[in-house]
């Protein structure tokens, strides 16, 4: 019986079965069972098979056995299922918890009494409990009655999934005294009434003043309030001082008005017809999807800041950019305990359980390079998607199931009973800061109107629909809970209801006052608005001091005398010396070090993180050097100085839209850190399109929120097939408008380096896309002189070095393909027929600069651009009419022709395309 779960299939056949085996061979069953009854023959004061043994997995705490004059008369077989019975509720009590407010609970066959081994006969018997409640005598109606309240009430818990036993002694130790029933004072209580009151009358508020517009109610589910409010409330005894948080769009405007407490008037005016938002730039979103930033003074006086993140509707995109900006807030704060800052992530049912990426988010939560200490998760589970039932949405039991893949403890709660979520949610927030971990809060609930305010639910939820619409207000229900218990009266909770409906009524007045909504002269008034200065093309001095960029170089390639490295980087490292010292070119990866080195001697941290990255993909970087016996890292850009900035470098899981979606967010909140994210292969960020769509390319646009991410996208056609050669350079050409990012495909070592330099030393942030080199990374021909590095510029056009000024062709390209032309021009003897000028900035376009090179080919008579991708990919699309209207002549296009794939997937077929289009950028030549 080795597959028998321990803790998952109580009942009196498999214990009795166990126990039998134990007496005759207590070897031959699982050391959970031996613990198991070793414990219940202790706590009845028995040696046991073992010679009384005191095996203790952690878990099984025993009370001290019991003396002759005070132990119960009972069996060891009931004995073990009492302690199984025990187990059998922590277990299972969940699933006959009273959780649902729209459905009666289903008993559980498993928790009856007959399947747990017992008659009506042994309820008046006296057990010892072993490990519950610190091991007492306790009749067994009296253990199973506490049983049944503790995990079967309002409140349903799983948590033995946990494997350390600590964490599920601490939470035994703080459900099972009280039976999870809370105790709460009038003053508490008179305050979850008065946000039940809030959340209520301003849903019904919106709905009556404006009739038929979206705005994603959360009647239904208001309680959730009560869980922000009461997380929030509690938040400083905890050391909190800072909340970051992302939700979708239910329940937003609620969680706006009445926790971050945006403007009553301000929202009013949003539904005006004649609102105009004052933007800073760009065309923002609808008010559902906004963020916000606000400081929260709580009850006790203590200042909460609250970060909510903006949010388009791919609901659960923002789960790693919220991570993202916890992170770099942490790192701003000094919070090396991470408990000052704690992310929240809010969650409706369906798409917790629907989308991918909240797996790849939970699955970084313990990791070095992306870990927050724990992230509190609650879901506004409203048991249905916009039509579509559970049964259709998910496999699992429960919506939550993904939180036992990182042995997260799950709360379910009924939403209708205010006062237990304030319990559980006050409770999720001390597990979470004292283990550092995640903690899920489910709030079961439901969703009065349908998808949004326009939709008709009974059209496909006629009969679930009835039962929502029998349902009490909670605040009714709680209102007369207390006036029954003598702690509130009828007039004064009328009172209450009628000061927050006059509160509205004066805030809508006063916004129908406000001409086109204009309540406030500042453009950043009610949203999370950050100004920059208009992108341009000044010059940016990015040279470093020769002594210094010397210095760095020398410590990237000193190997210390307590590092035995292995002999291929340490012969690398020394020829990188060598050839620095020789002037004799600096490669691509040497290049980017110098890069972060000189930043960080100048004061500016660094962050690169991707699939592989701390070597590299193509094992050009080696960030972190290993001691080939002892593994010892050794990492050189962080022993420059004394004083130099932080360097970071982390090996990502293999995720791309969480893992970007993270350092998106952290390079919102951290501008002052060069913040990098590489794809292993350019390929790879199909997988976080939704990212780049909803929040990199249109983050000012949309949220006016400055980023400036750098993305690293390895691209090149060198005969690796579709899926390693293209990084999609149209699409983000196709996103390119109003100055919104910058698009690089270089080609020189020295250009990486002062773009890198030059993302830091702007007045403005916008996000940078680098087409990566592969081949170039080596290649003899892409290297720098020192002088290209402490005496030059970043150029967005580089300009033929040869000058062939009688040249008859301009050809223009950008990235790799330049050195195929080069070659094939000397090659075929063209080196004064043809002018080969680089685009190393796609985007923006400098086009000053380019017509001011053009004048200087008088004897041009046409131009080609000339590309490695196929012609509906690459950048010709969106080059051909810029090229056109400043050169005033209309480009020939040389390249490969139109396909479905980025590529072939022959070497062959690929090195024949390749020399016919270096042709065709030479044809008639």
């Amino acid at each position: 019986m080795k597959n028998l779960t321990f803790a998952g299939r109580w009942n009196a056949d498999v214990i009795d079965a166990q126990y039998q085996q134990w007496l005759e061979n207590p070897e031959s069953i699982d050391r959970e069972w031996q613990i198991f009854f070793e414990g219940f023959e202790l706590a009845s004061g028995k040696s046991g098979k073992n010679g009384g043994s005191t095996l203790d997995d952690g878990e099984l705490t025993r009370a001290p056995a019991a003396t002759d004059s005070d132990q119960p008369n009972v069996e060891p077989k009931l004995q073990a299922r009492v302690i199984g019975a025990i187990y059998a509720y922590r277990d299972n009590g969940h699933t006959q918890a009273a959780i649902n407010p729209l459905h009666e609970p289903v008993p559980n066959p498993r928790l009856t009494l007959e399947r747990l081994g017992f008659s009506q006969g042994d309820l008046g018997k006296e057990f010892d409990t072993g490990n519950y409640l610190g091991g007492v005598t306790m009749r067994l109606d009296e253990i199973l009655n506490r049983l049944n309240t503790t995990y079967c009430g309002p409140i349903g818990v799983e948590y033995l999934h946990i494997q350390e036993s600590p964490k599920r002694r601490w939470l035994q130790g703080k459900m099972e005294p009280s039976n999870n029933i809370p105790t709460f004072s009038k003053e508490k209580k008179l305050r979850v009434l008065k946000k039940l009151y809030e959340a209520e009358i301003f849903e019904k508020y919106l709905h009556t003043r404006f009739v038929g517009q979206k705005r994603f109610s959360l009647e239904g589910g208001e309680t959730a309030i009560n869980s922000l409010d009461a997380i929030i409330e509690s938040f400083p005894e905890f050391g909190g001082q800072e909340i970051v948080m992302g939700m979708a769009h239910r329940g937003r405007l609620n969680v706006l008005a009445n926790i971050m407490r945006k403007s009553y008037r301000f929202i009013f005016n949003e539904f005006s017809e004649n609102y105009i938002p004052n933007l800073n730039h760009g065309d923002g979103d609808v008010k559902y999807h906004l963020g916000y930033d606000t400081v929260k003074t709580t009850s006790s006086g203590a200042q909460v800041e609250i970060r909510l993140a903006a949010n388009p509707s791919h609901l659960e995109a923002v789960d790693g950019v919220v991570q993202g900006k916890a992170r770099a807030r942490q790192r701003i704060r000094g919070d090396i305990e991470r408990k000052s800052v704690v992310p929240i992530l809010i969650h409706g049912d369906a798409a917790i359980a629907g989308q991918g990426v909240v797996a790849e988010v939970a699955n970084f939560s313990k990791l070095p390079g992306y870990r927050t200490g724990g992230t509190i998760h609650i879901v506004i589970n409203n048991q249905i998607g916009f039509t579509t039932d559970p049964r259709d949405a998910r496999s699992s039991r429960y919506c939550t199931d993904v939180a036992k893949m990182i042995e997260s403890p799950v709360f379910h709660v009924n939403g209708d009973d205010p006062l237990a979520v304030l319990y559980v949610s006050e409770l999720a927030l001390e597990y979470r800061q004292t283990f550092g971990e995640d903690v899920f809060i489910d709030i079961l609930c439901y969703r009065k109107h349908g998808h949004n305010e326009s939709d008709e639910p009974k059209f496909t939820q006629p009969v679930l629909y009835k039962k929502i619409g029998k349902q009490m207000e909670k605040s009714e229900v709680l209102a007369q809970q207390m006036i029954d218990a003598g702690e509130l009266t009828k007039a004064e909770a009328g009172q209450i209801r009628k000061d927050f409906e006059d509160l509205l009524n004066q805030e809508f007045e006063e916004a129908k006052k406000s001409e086109q909504a204009k309540i406030s002269g500042s453009k950043l008034f009610g949203s999370t608005a950050t100004y920059q200065p208009e992108y341009n093309f000044d010059p940016v001095e990015t040279a470093p001091n020769l002594e210094e960029f010397t210095h760095v170089a020398k410590v990237l390639t000193t190997v210390p005398d307590h590092i035995k490295a292995n002999t291929k980087i340490a012969r690398q490292v020394k020829q990188k010396w060598k050839a620095f010292e020789e002037d004799k070119g600096i490669d691509w990866a040497y290049a980017e070090s110098l890069a972060f080195g000189t930043l960080m001697m100048e004061g500016t941290p660094v962050r690169l993180s991707g699939q592989d990255s701390e070597r590299g993909t193509f094992s050009q970087r080696h960030a972190a050097w290993y001691d080939i016996d002892t593994r010892e890292r050794y990492v050189p850009l962080l022993n420059l100085s004394d004083n130099q900035a932080q360097f970071c470098v982390y090996n990502s899981l293999l995720s791309e839209m969480a893992v970007l979606g993270f350092d998106y967010g952290y390079s919102l909140d951290y501008p002052e850190m060069l913040a990098m994210w590489e794809a292993q292969f350019g390929d790879f960020c199909n997988g976080a399109q939704v990212i780049i769509d909803q929040f990199i390319a249109s983050s000012e646009s949309k949220w006016q929120r400055v980023s400036g991410l750098v993305m690293l996208l390895p691209h090149g056609y060198e005969g690796m097939g579709p899926e390693h050669s293209s990084a999609r350079l149209e699409r983000f050409l196709q996103l390119c408008a109003e100055k919104n990012i910058q698009v690089a495909n270089l080609t020189t070592p020295a250009q990486y380096f002062h773009i890198l330099r030059r993302q830091m030393k702007r007045s403005f942030r916008k996000p940078l896309v680098i087409m990566s080199p592969k081949s170039l990374l080596r290649a003899k021909e892409a290297t720098s002189e020192i002088k290209d590095f402490t005496e030059e510029i970043f150029h967005p056009i580089l300009d033929d070095p040869t000058q062939p000024k009688n040249a008859e062709r301009l050809i223009f390209c950008s990235g790799k393909v330049y050195y195929d032309l080069v070659a094939h021009r000397k090659a075929s003897g063209l080196e004064k027929k043809a002018a080969i000028i680089r685009i190393e900035q796609l985007y923006p376009l400098h086009t000053v600069e380019l017509k001011e090179i053009a004048p200087g080919y008088t004897q041009a008579k046409d131009v080609v651009w000339c590309q490695e991708e196929p012609k509906n990919m690459g950048p010709w699309t969106a080059i051909e009419n810029r090229l056109e209207v400043s050169l005033s002549k209309r480009p020939r296009y040389a390249g490969r022709k139109p396909g479905a794939s980025p590529a072939v997937g022959s070497l062959a077929a690929h090195k024949l395309e390749q020399i016919h289009l270096i042709k065709q950028a030479f044809a008639d030549l």
